[in-house]
Order: C-alpha cells, then sequence, then structure tokens
C-alpha cells in the first residue's frame, strides 16, 4: 500500500501568456486548474500508471472541497484532515520563451491537535507492506521536523518512507534516516553548500554517503542531464530522454511516483529505473501538473539508456 501525505495541497492554476509584462497588463491566452501539491500529483502519477495510493494531509475552504472532488472523480482514494481555513492556490505563469514565473499562496495554518489526529491516521495505516511518501512543503504551525517524526512513527511498525522535501526539512528528515529520497541536483548542492555547480562523481559520492547511512535508494534528479539511481550494487546515470517539452512542473512528482510504484509492485532495478525515468520525461509533455499518460511511459522506457557508473 502506498499512502502520500500531502500537508500544504493546493489548486494549481497554470495560465499561459505571450510575456511577462510587470507592472502592466498581461492577456491570458489559456487556463488549466488541477488539483496539486507534490503528495497528490505523485497520487495522481500512480493512477495513471496503474497503481493505487491513499492520498492524506490537511484540506480547508472550498478550494480543499474542489481537490477531494477531482481525487474522487479519478478514483483516487483519499482521507485527509478537514482545517479550517482556506486550501491554498498556486499560480503558474508560463511564458512562450519558456520562463515560468510561480506564485505560491501560504496556505492555512494547523494547529497542534489537527497534527496529532494526522499522526494518529498514519500510524494506524502503517505496516510492514505499507509506504509513505513524505512530499513537499509544510503549512505554518508545522514543525520542520514533523517528516523526522513521522518517519521514526511509521518504522516502528515496519513501514517504509520515501522523502521529496528541500532545505531544512530535507535536512532534518535524514536523521530520521527514510528508506528512499529523491532530491535534485540544487536540493544536493544546497545540502552539501556548495557554491557551484556539482559533478557527477560529486553527486555520486553523497549519494553513497546517503546509502551507507541506511538510505536504501537515492534517486538524483538532475534536469538536462538525466538522472542518477544508487542503490547496493547499483549505481546508473542515464542520460535525459529527447521529448517535446510543454513544463518541467511535475516532473519531479513523476519521478517520486514511479520509485513508488515500483516498490510497490516489487520491480527489479533495471525496471524501476526505465519507469523513473520515462515518467519524469512524459509529465514534462503535460500541462500543468497533469500525469503522463501510461501508453507514453512504456514508449519512452523503451528509449531509456542506463550507463553504470562508479565500477
Amino acid at each position: 500500500m502506498i499512502i502520500t501525505v500531502t500537508m500544504n495541497p493546493a489548486i494549481d492554476k497554470t495560465v499561459e501568456i505571450d510575456q511577462l509584462l510587470p507592472g502592466g497588463l498581461n492577456r491570458i491566452q489559456k487556463v488549466e486548474y488541477d488539483a496539486g501539491g507534490k503528495g497528490i500529483n505523485v497520487s495522481k502519477t500512480i493512477r495513471e500508471l496503474g497503481g493505487i495510493s491513499i492520498a492524506t494531509g490537511f484540506l480547508g475552504g472550498n478550494a480543499g472541497k474542489t481537490i477531494q472532488n477531482v481525487l474522487n472523480e479519478k478514483e483516487i482514494r483519499n482521507d485527509f484532515i478537514q482545517v479550517d481555513g482556506e486550501t491554498r492556490t498556486n499560480t503558474k505563469v508560463f511564458e512562450k520563451n519558456g520562463a515560468v514565473t510561480e506564485l505560491n499562496e501560504p496556505g492555512p495554518v494547523i494547529s497542534e491537535e489537527q497534527i496529532q489526529m494526522l499522526l494518529q491516521k498514519l500510524e494506524a495505516y502503517a505496516d510492514e507492506q505499507t509506504l509513505f511518501v513524505l512530499a513537499g512543503s509544510i503549512p505554518k504551525g508545522v514543525d520542520k521536523n514533523i517528516y523526522a517524526e513521522i518517519t521514526r512513527l511509521v518504522h516502528k511498525k515496519g513501514a517504509k518512507v520515501l522523502l521529496d522535501a528541500d532545505g531544512e526539512l530535507f535536512r532534518n528528515s535524514l536523521e530520521a534516516v527514510p528508506d528512499i529520497i529523491k532530491p535534485n541536483r540544487v536540493e544536493l548542492e544546497e545540502y552539501a553548500g556548495f557554491d557551484y555547480r556539482a559533478s557527477s562523481e560529486e553527486l555520486l559520492d553523497l549519494a553513497r554517503k546517503f546509502q551507507k547511512k541506511g538510505i536504501s535508494t537515492v534517486a538524483v534528479s538532475m534536469g538536462k542531464s538525466g538522472a542518477m539511481l544508487v542503490k547496493e550494487g547499483y549505481e546508473v546515470k542515464c542520460p535525459a530522454l529527447s521529448v517535446k517539452a510543454h513544463s518541467t512542473v511535475g516532473a519531479g512528482d513523476a519521478m517520486v511516483a514511479a520509485l513508488a510504484y515500483s516498490w510497490d509492485q516489487g520491480l527489479e532495478n533495471e525496471a524501476m529505473t526505465r519507469l523513473c525515468i520515462a515518467a519524469s520525461a512524459g509529465a514534462v509533455t503535460t500541462i500543468g501538473t497533469k500525469p503522463p499518460a501510461r501508453e507514453l511511459v512504456d514508449q519512452l522506457a523503451e528509449q531509456v539508456i542506463i550507463e553504470r557508473i562508479g565500477e
């Protein structure tokens, strides 16, 4: 079973314009609305891949009801804590030249009582056959040690954790030793204190250090440079696939979904790698945060080149 935890969901509003004119009139050519937030995006992609997940976290107000309705329509199981306030709306402005401007709202303030309600819910789901996906930002009122707390809580019951976070949230969470992590290049550079673009060798060295600390799988997304996957006895790098890109938004979430789906289905390393690269590339071709179709993912998976590294 896969449980996706989205602490700070959002309605993703994607608008397309010719060129952003700060301080002036901007005429929108196209608008898309999606139920979003990293964990929810992961659940949407898992559903498209043919898997099953339960989406949970915090929802509030009319925006929260809208997200819940979308999940129900897509037949994605969900079990959220209802909170006061309004779930945020995040606006992404796409220009024809490929530039993206993001306007993200803060979201509602979460009470300690609501946090405890969520922890109790997650603990009830936890067992040896469960993977928890902890992804994205956290709202006001939630401590930045929350992912570490959840990891320790569910580990006690034999569950596994896949982490996708950044900054202090990422750093704090590592202390609880999640089982799978998916940082991107920039997040790793920030974590390591690099003030320059890290080489593939440096990224591999960091991934190995995580793996030696007990994190069984480290997937590093590197944008146009592809991705790297490191497990015990399995270290590979895959060049990025050539696709007609529309937006890179959601590509990382698609890779997380592929990692979770692969764990749930017990896929071998090569099949997992192909699925991760293909799902991420497929997401780049979609509008907004819509997941790639399984048919497209399967087509792209055949094009994935897997290069052994570190030997």
